[in-house]
């Protein structure tokens, strides 16, 4: 199993596009105005594959905001932006006119509440449609070069899959984009494929 089929992304991007349309909610309630979030593709590679092409990274640095999951697969979720682009979503969020330097105070706090919003709500809309249920840990957040990113998606033998969700954010429509990734085990992704099939047997 080392990829998904056209019709298995597709079930996969609809799954994702509600996760993140609950999301954008919770996070339009949180800052007091419009927010959102689109999933406009996913996709599954070996972690061999991986590269900062693969992922839009540049020489920069990155926010991760990082969480596991557990349930009939596992998987560790990341949640990446530039440093620069985290920055400005912890300042759309608190509402606040603070400098740059001033916000990095609040971004380990903000960026974990906005990684735990969109992780959790994409995770549970793929519970709901897929039907089970999945646990989560705390979400954890870091700031590192891409290279640091890389090495750490690529170094996990026991999980040599990694499904990727490119999406866009707009809070007052200011867009900024980013990066879901998922790092799976073989039997998780097999399992993962198995309630994809399950949820199109009855319409395909």
């Amino acid at each position: 199993m080392n990829s998904l089929n056209e019709l298995q992304l597709d079930a996969l991007t609809e799954v994702f596009s509600i996760g993140a349309g609950r999301a954008a909610l919770s996070l339009s309630e949180i800052v007091g105005d419009e927010v959102r979030i689109s999933v406009p593709s996913v996709q599954v590679i070996s972690s061999n594959d991986i590269s900062s092409t693969t992922l839009s990274l540049n020489s920069g640095r990155f926010g991760a905001v990082s969480q596991n999951f557990s349930g009939p697969f596992n998987a560790e979720a990341l949640l990446l932006f530039t440093e620069g682009q985290a920055l400005k979503i912890v300042s759309d969020m608190m509402n606040s006119q603070m400098s740059l330097e001033e916000l990095a105070e609040f971004e380990h706090e903000a960026m974990c509440e906005l990684g735990n919003i969109i992780l959790n709500a994409c995770l549970s809309a793929m519970a709901d449609m897929l039907n089970f249920t999945l646990d989560s840990s705390l979400p954890n957040y870091t700031v590192a070069s891409a290279d640091d990113i890389l090495t750490r998606l690529k170094k996990n033998t026991n999980q040599p899959y990694i499904m990727i969700l490119h999406i866009d954010l707009a809070i007052e429509n200011q867009s900024t984009a980013g990066n879901l990734v998922f790092l799976l085990s073989s039997a998780s992704l097999t399992n993962l494929v198995t309630h994809i099939d399950q949820f199109l047997d009855p319409i395909s």
